[in-house]
């Protein structure tokens, strides 16, 4: 099942599940627990990120060749950080480079993105699929000046300014999708393909991940979990290759879809 977050012409916000014609049936009830799809059509005025998540996890270096790219070693574990779950944005609405902050070196990198379904803790890799809801794409769009050299060695900083974290078109629910490390995924810069890789080059696999953050940890439903991202980024090219006002990137994920989002300067 595929599903869909909206706003109506009332400014009211569902869910739906978007069916074969591209239209979408009102969903009744929580979608981390018992809900039912109805007949109803629903009327999407706006498409809204699939989720707003309850919080935002975060790998770093978790593909092999990005991780040569950018000269780091392959981690003995997940390296993880946070971005801030206000720093969602919708389908088609613009990544905001900083001008307040300021940063000139704004990078794409599409990721899967891990949808937590229920409250999961001390969790199995034999048992983490069964935690998850879907998946959906993920741009952990990134500052690189403020990653590498304004965040005191932290990388929250230069992940985490408003718009950072683009999700959607959709939310594929988990039994579409048996096994999330075989997917090809890509990121498309103004027509032009940056990155294009499979899943499976995950050093940290997704049920992996899952058992490690789960360790002596609570996931609540709403937890997104953004996998890494594979070679390609714009900072590892020669010359490097950072987004610009006018620019449009997409991020494509095989069985998910496709994300788009104009890139504009902060007022």
């Amino acid at each position: 099942m595929k599903l869909i977050r909206y706003s109506d012409s009332k400014g009211n916000i569902a869910h739906a599940a978007q069916q074969a014609d591209g239209s979408a049936n009102v969903i009744e009830g929580d979608i981390y627990g018992d809900f039912r799809v109805t007949e109803r059509k629903a009327e999407v005025v706006k498409l809204l990120a699939p989720i707003q998540p309850f919080a935002i996890i975060c790998i770093g270096l978790n593909y092999k060749f990005h991780a040569e790219e950018t000269k780091a070693a392959i981690p003995q574990h997940p390296v993880v950080f946070m971005k801030l779950p206000n720093v969602v944005q919708h389908p088609g609405d613009p990544i905001l480079l900083p001008r307040h902050l300021r940063s000139d070196k704004v990078d794409y990198e599409c990721e899967l993105a891990v949808v937590i379904g229920q409250t999961a803790r001390n969790v199995s890799k034999a048992d983490a699929l069964k935690q998850v809801l879907g998946y959906t794409c993920g741009n952990d769009v990134s500052a690189r000046d403020w990653q590498k050299h304004g965040g005191g060695g932290q990388w929250c900083r230069g992940k985490s300014f408003d718009t950072f974290c683009p999700l959607g078109p959709v939310l594929v629910t988990a039994d579409e999708i048996p096994n999330p490390n075989n997917l090809a995924i890509k990121t498309v810069l103004n027509g032009e393909t940056m990155q294009d890789w499979n899943t499976n080059d995950m050093i940290f696999d997704v049920p992996t991940l899952i058992e490690f953050l789960s360790g002596s940890t609570t996931l609540m439903p709403g937890t997104v979990i953004m996998t890494g991202t594979p070679h390609g980024v714009g900072m590892a090219r020669t010359p490097p290759v950072f987004m610009k006002p006018g620019d449009t990137v997409s991020v494509e994920i095989e069985n998910i879809g496709t994300l788009t989002n104009p890139v504009r300067a902060e007022a």
